[in-house]
């Protein structure tokens, strides 16, 4: 390093070879590089000032604390997910990447998300986001699909390590073990909560078999059940082609999930047992339905036998047994006469079959073979000779016999 007192004259001094002389554009770059690589993704907290949303839909404002503030830019397409509307005097956590402005010289956050803090701040976030979906029809009771009643596979997407999971595992397996249940783990609180669990919906839908989807978690505070308060699962959950069930914290949690599921449940635990029948009350509901088809089916019986009897009991119905027998006789002597009429009919035909053999077989060339006569044919295309003038002198010819030919050829022709 060289160190160049205010008392000499830099204009007139020797330029050692070793200064670097930057453009403000090099040294702007070479602090952006320092800073990037310098710094990994970092959480600001601070008040927001200094709020301007640009026509272009970017956000740029400030985070001050009582000491120092630093210049934020949140663009458009991260904007459009925000759960809030950020203004002046919000304190708020942002998340992002240092990073420099070349063009005005001065450092910034990329800002990648923003979260209100405080309860406050959290719940108008909240009601926003709500009062937006809404409007949107994501939340109408015409979206809502019914549940399987029997599902034979059940997704679930929440922490595999969270006693909500062991929960619902316990409920299904006691009351329909047959189930088959696939656990796509997610994170459920934090930084990127909300984005794993609207994958995990996406996954198990890709996956296919799933026949329902159980979201959620176990209970805590609003900020922990802030992941599933996110525009981005609500739009997965309403997306989802196999019917959800939010099962949220509990009975007094509500999450924009659970507006948007198919069907509520107040803990993990009742999730598991509003999808899953209890196998007890099945084999409860079957012995007592066959109980009933049983009772239905013997009293249909005895009824029928009691009116069947009844009606043979009665003066009335003997008319028209004698009746029946009467048409049963002439049904006998009209079959007898069909068959001797079929009997006669089938002897003529059958002579007048005979008949046609007998002719048949007189025209039969074979029969004409068999009695010395002979079939003679051009050897040359196979044609029938029926005439000499149609030979010529030495010309090849086959004669076919009852048995075998001879081929020849003509010596002379008598026409």
């Amino acid at each position: 390093m060289i160190d160049i007192g205010p008392e000499e004259d830099f204009e007139s001094a020797s330029k050692p070879s070793e200064w670097r002389v930057y453009s403000v554009r090099e040294i702007t770059r070479e602090i952006k590089r320092s800073l990037d690589e310098g710094f990994a993704p970092l959480a600001v907290e601070g008040e927001i000032s200094n709020f301007k949303r640009h026509t272009s839909g970017h956000l740029y404002f400030s985070l001050k604390d009582a000491e120092a503030q630093i210049a934020c830019v949140l663009w458009r397409g991260r904007a459009g997910g925000l759960a809030f509307q950020p203004r002046d005097g919000d304190h708020v956590l942002a998340f992002g990447t240092l990073t420099v402005y070349e063009r005005q010289g001065k450092y910034q956050l990329d800002t990648l998300w923003l979260r209100p803090l405080g309860v406050g701040a959290l719940q108008a976030a909240f009601e926003a986001l709500k009062r937006r979906l809404s409007a949107e029809g994501l939340f109408d009771a015409d979206r809502k699909r019914p549940i399987p009643e029997f599902p034979r596979r059940i997704g679930i997407v929440t922490s595999e390590s969270g006693a909500a999971l062991r929960d619902m595992l316990s409920v299904i397996g006691r009351r329909a073990p047959w189930v088959e249940v696939v656990l796509r783990p997610s994170a459920v609180q934090g930084e990127g909560a909300a984005e794993d669990v609207a994958a995990a919906i996406r996954d198990l839908n890709a996956l296919g078999g799933i026949d329902v989807l159980i979201v959620g978690r176990g209970g805590g505070s609003l900020e922990d059940l802030w992941a599933f308060n996110e525009e981005a699962v609500a739009r997965a959950v309403a997306g989802s082609a196999v019917p959800v069930v939010s099962a949220v914290g509990h009975e007094t949690d509500f999450s924009i999930c659970d507006f948007a599921a198919d069907l509520r449940a107040p803990t993990p635990s009742a999730a598991a047992e509003l999808v899953v029948k209890d196998r007890r009350e099945l084999e409860e509901r079957i012995r007592v339905l066959a109980g009933r088809v049983s009772r239905l089916v013997s009293d249909g019986i005895r009824l029928r036998a009691e009116r069947v009897s009844n009606l043979r009991s009665r003066w009335g119905l003997r008319v028209p047994g004698e009746r029946i027998r009467e048409l049963r006789q002439r049904l006998d002597d009209s079959a007898r006469s069909l068959e001797t009429a079929s009997a006669d009919a089938i002897r003529r035909r059958r002579s007048k079959l005979e008949t046609a053999a007998g002719r048949l077989t007189a025209l039969d060339p074979e029969a004409v073979l068999r009695r010395g006569y002979s079939i003679t044919s051009r050897l040359k295309d196979g044609r029938i000779v029926t005439s000499a003038s149609e030979l010529e002198p030495a010309e090849a010819v086959r004669i076919r016999l009852s048995k075998g030919a001879v081929l020849g050829r003509v010596e002379s022709l008598e026409t």
